[in-house]
């Protein structure tokens, strides 16, 4: 059995500008096309947030950030190497967590949600998000 200290505390889904998270959060969120099509919901863990922003999100002027706590969803989550279809080889970011619970992502397994503005690039907003975006 994984000891809990190599298991991660929060898990991170991003959502575009064009799908909005509003207060409160809704007990089933809108899932993308992308999540739909695969039939689970793609996660990064903390240190593939980076990433995964600049490979999928340059053009957003806005994301929302949902940090998930990892122990509420461990039972559905498969750790798998990103789709080489979607994406290519990301080397050095391992494998990404991917929730397979029927594409449900509300309330129940978000604990935050941050919105971070796209200033000419990810790189302020991953700046100032360091205190917040947390293994």
């Amino acid at each position: 059995m994984e000891s809990l200290l190599s298991q991660p505390r929060y898990i991170y889904k991003i959502v575009p500008s064009t799908t909005p998270v509003r207060e409160p959060i809704p007990e089933r969120l809108e899932v993308s096309d992308l999540d739909k099509k695969d039939g689970y919901i793609h996660l990064s863990m903390a240190h593939q947030v980076g990433n995964t922003l600049k490979t999928f999100f340059t053009e957003e002027p806005l994301v929302y950030v949902l940090r998930i706590e990892y122990h509420r969803v461990i039972q559905d989550i498969k750790w798998e190497s990103p789709d080489l279809k979607t994406c290519g080889p990301r080397p050095g970011e391992g494998l990404f967590p991917h929730l397979y619970n029927g594409l449900k992502l509300g309330k129940e397994e978000i604990e935050s949600v941050a919105i971070w503005q796209n200033d000419e690039g990810w790189d302020k907003a991953l700046t100032a998000a360091k205190p917040w975006l947390l293994y």
